[in-house]
């Protein structure tokens, strides 16, 4: 007697996921909307390995973002990690490229990531970022244009209520400058990155116990973070406090030009504030820094974060390559959406089915299928010719929007019954005019379409 065949179990690490058909459509969704509105502003696709020497990746975004790689040798005994983030590798590729590239160089790059952190609420150990970044520019201009391209990518995935706070890693430097903290900038910074989290009498506990600046000190950092009213009024307080700090001040000088850009762009009061709190975790920020949350959804976090980096690149090259970008988190606002009730279920990229009513036509159903394809409609032909109700079954489960049926009567008359799935309705349409017809049915939008495109 053979023995048991041993199976394994079907299942998935912890923080990572398949993704069913549905999801993908999803996915793949919101890619094509990134990738439209990033080439809109002239950004470049490039893409990179997910294994980086582990040199590369390690030190540039910090003590925390360090134990989250995922690092090991692999068989020719090299250190290797995977990456983390896509903005570490796109500064190694633009010193190892720059002459081949040009600057100012735009560049998009979405490409799934890696942080062995705690899995959560939307959030994954592999998640996929769609990251834009200007590099070889000091100018504030593409701070300010950074800001409007993630404006523009929220209006396109259609998000109404949404804020991007905005902060200057400069001012926060400009603080610790005057009050003589300096030397802890790193610490500081990472403890006040945690305000929202765990409060104020935390983090200025932890300043004191664990990054050891006095009390008063860490006080002063926080009066400054919880500055609070509308971006003028915030700024009018800033310039006390930093006056006499020449980084603190340039920092206030491109806040106060990001802040007379969005005054004339005419978007809704309050979709672009002042934060002062806003430190982000990542080590390699050095001046405007953005977070973007969703208004009716803002215990989500952050869905679209980054800001301006401008010695990541120093590592690599003794030519300066100052860059500014941002990522939005793809998995993170797809959870946000389905929460909001903002995508539906569909399996099926193709609209239209074309059912098989009689097996002895197999080849007149197949052909439609070709014509109604060079005629630019997706469209899937069922391979069998079962019952018409099992046929209708299917393609309601799968999300079609029109269903094509033919048999003896309508192959003699030479038309097909066009059924509307979501409606119900149905009409005998001939042949000839079927392209025209479907065209202009398969022209109204859907309900996921007005809530997305």
């Amino acid at each position: 007697m053979s023995e048991k065949k041993q199976r394994i179990k079907p299942q998935t690490l912890r923080g990572f996921r398949d993704f069913l058909p549905d999801q993908m459509m999803a996915r793949e969704h919101l890619i094509d909307i990134a990738r439209s509105v990033y080439r809109s502003y002239g950004f470049a696709p490039i893409d990179t390995p997910a294994l980086e020497y582990a040199e590369v990746l390690l030190g540039k975004g910090g003590e925390e973002s360090d134990k989250q790689v995922f690092r090991f040798t692999d068989q020719g005994d090299r250190d290797v990690a995977m990456r983390f983030d896509l903005t570490v590798p796109l500064a190694r590729f633009s010193a190892q490229y720059v002459q081949e590239l040009g600057l100012p160089f735009r560049r998009y790059h979405i490409a799934p990531v890696w942080r062995g952190e705690r899995p959560a609420r939307g959030r994954f150990r592999e998640f996929m970022q769609c990251d834009f970044d200007t590099i070889g520019t000091m100018s504030n201009s593409a701070d300010i244009e950074t800001l409007f391209v993630i404006n523009d990518l929220f209006e396109r995935i259609g998000i109404e209520r949404f804020t991007i706070r905005v902060n200057n890693r400069k001012v926060l430097n400009g603080l610790l400058e005057k009050c003589g903290l300096q030397e802890h900038a790193v610490g500081i910074l990472r403890s006040l990155d945690k305000l929202d989290k765990i409060g104020r009498d935390a983090v200025v506990a932890e300043m004191v116990e664990k990054v050891g600046i006095p009390a008063d000190g860490a006080n002063q950092v926080l009066d400054m973070a919880q500055l609070k009213g509308s971006p003028e009024e915030i700024l009018a307080s800033l310039e006390g406090m930093l006056s006499g700090s020449q980084i603190g001040e340039l920092g206030l000088q491109n806040l106060s030009e990001l802040f007379s850009a969005v005054n004339q762009c005419g978007w809704p009061a309050g979709r672009v504030s002042l934060d002062v709190s806003i430190a982000r975790g990542l080590d390699y920020y050095t001046g405007t820094i953005y977070e973007t949350l969703l208004g009716d959804l803002p215990d989500i976090g952050s869905v679209c974060s980054g800001g301006r980096y401008d010695n990541l690149a120093d590592l690599f090259t003794a030519q300066q390559l100052p860059g500014v970008g941002a990522s939005l988190g793809l998995d993170r606002m797809l959870a946000a959406l389905e929460e909001l009730g903002q995508t539906q279920k569909h399996t099926t990229p193709a609209p239209v089915l074309v059912t098989m009513f009689d097996a002895e036509r197999i080849i007149d159903y197949l052909q439609l299928g070709r014509m109604l394809r060079k005629a630019g409609i997706a469209t899937e032909v069922y391979p069998e010719a079962n019952n018409i109700g099992k046929q209708m079954k299917y393609a309601n489960k799968k999300g079609f929007r029109l269903a094509l049926i033919a048999g003896g009567d309508e192959f003699a008359a030479g038309v097909w019954q066009v059924k509307n799935l979501k409606t119900g309705a149905q009409a005998s349409i001939a042949t000839v005019d079927l392209v025209a017809h479907l065209t202009t049915e398969l022209s109204v939008p859907t309900e996921l379409s007005r809530s997305i495109d």
